[in-house]
């Protein structure tokens, strides 16, 4: 692509709004130093010098599309608790719209708790509830997610599940049929429990892992036939236009009925990869939303992930940086 080419890219990017639905959670964060080992075990003492909290699960994907100057509309359920009040808050703070969280008395907020000692990942705590949504929860989310289609005719629907329960068999029936109504584009960043219900969709992006769960069976990444042939496997089995498989140091494998490909990783110094994932759906969201072709649409989700484990901690990718990126890697 030409530089000028990039930039009406990156500038229609501005136009699209995207709804996001899928689980979300607090990423809490203790920083510190280390400089000794406890007395009391073989564990190292982190001492904290800053606490912070962000968005993360499906409220980063929106952090990044909102990065991109798209326009993000969260739909999710959070407790009616601390951390959902701070949640809630956080949104607000990044300017995204509340209007379609759903506050339950029925779960907790889930929240991952990172401990970084000289900007090394230590440990991280989980505090979370996975069942799946209540039925008065699910019908609420519904509600909200069939009012904003209609009041804000979003560009794409994009499905970020980490199977916490917010996404559940019924809420994607619903709302598949409900995009396919109205000609809207689904985008489907999937885990393990709703894996093959996601059908008909427009882009499915699991990680090697993910696909390999999915199928039941074991794929040499470095044998190119065996990876193509388990694709067009996931692709005939969900009838899904495009899958694109994130292959983390091997790069991204996409490919449709038209053609398919590997693009390569870029050699980075990875920091942390926390968040890589999310930052990767959320490019190829907007590029699905816009109908950019396979190859394009890989390059730059590719790009985008790998800038974002240059970082510490879960962070959204920043627009002038990838721009700079795609035009030193991409453009003739």
């Amino acid at each position: 692509m030409k530089k000028q080419e990039l930039t009406s890219l990156f500038q229609s990017f501005n136009k699209l709004k995207i709804l996001v639905i899928g689980d979300v959670m607090v990423d809490s964060y203790l920083f510190g130093k280390v400089n000794r080992i406890s007395p009391e075990a073989p564990v190292p003492v982190v001492a904290v010098t800053k606490k912070e909290n962000r968005l993360g699960g499906a409220a980063n994907v929106a952090l990044n599309i909102k990065a991109m100057g798209a326009t993000p509309i969260i739909c999710s359920v959070v407790g009616n608790d601390f951390y959902g009040k701070e949640f809630i808050q956080q949104l607000k703070k990044a300017g995204i719209n509340d209007t379609g969280m759903v506050v339950s008395t029925k779960r907790i907020t889930t929240v991952k708790t990172r401990v970084i000692g000289n900007n090394h990942q230590m440990l991280r705590v989980d505090e979370e509830q996975t069942s799946d949504l209540s039925k008065n929860d699910t019908e609420a989310l519904l509600k909200n997610i069939s009012t904003l289609i209609q009041k804000e005719k979003p560009n794409a629907i994009l499905f970020e599940d980490y199977d916490k329960g917010c996404i559940t068999p019924l809420l994607i029936e619903k709302i598949l049929k409900l995009a396919k109504q109205k000609s809207i584009a689904v985008v489907v960043d999937p885990k393990k429990n709703n894996f093959f219900n996601y059908n008909d969709v427009a882009f499915f992006k699991p990680n090697l892992k993910e696909l390999q769960d999915g199928l039941k069976k074991d794929i040499d990444v470095s044998n190119k036939k065996e990876l193509a042939t388990a694709v067009t496997q996931l692709i005939k089995k969900i009838n899904c236009k495009t899958a694109m498989i994130t292959l983390s140091e091997h790069g991204v494998y996409i490919a449709s009925s038209k053609k398919a490909e590997t693009i390569p990783a870029h050699i980075r110094s990875i920091a942390d990869v926390s968040g890589a994932g999310d930052t990767v759906i959320s490019i190829a969201a907007l590029c699905t939303a816009l109908q950019l072709d396979t190859h394009t649409t890989a390059q730059l989700s590719n790009i985008a992930g790998g800038l974002v484990c240059e970082k510490v901690g879960v962070v959204s990718i920043n627009k002038e940086e990838l721009f700079t990126e795609a035009v030193r890697l991409l453009s003739k």
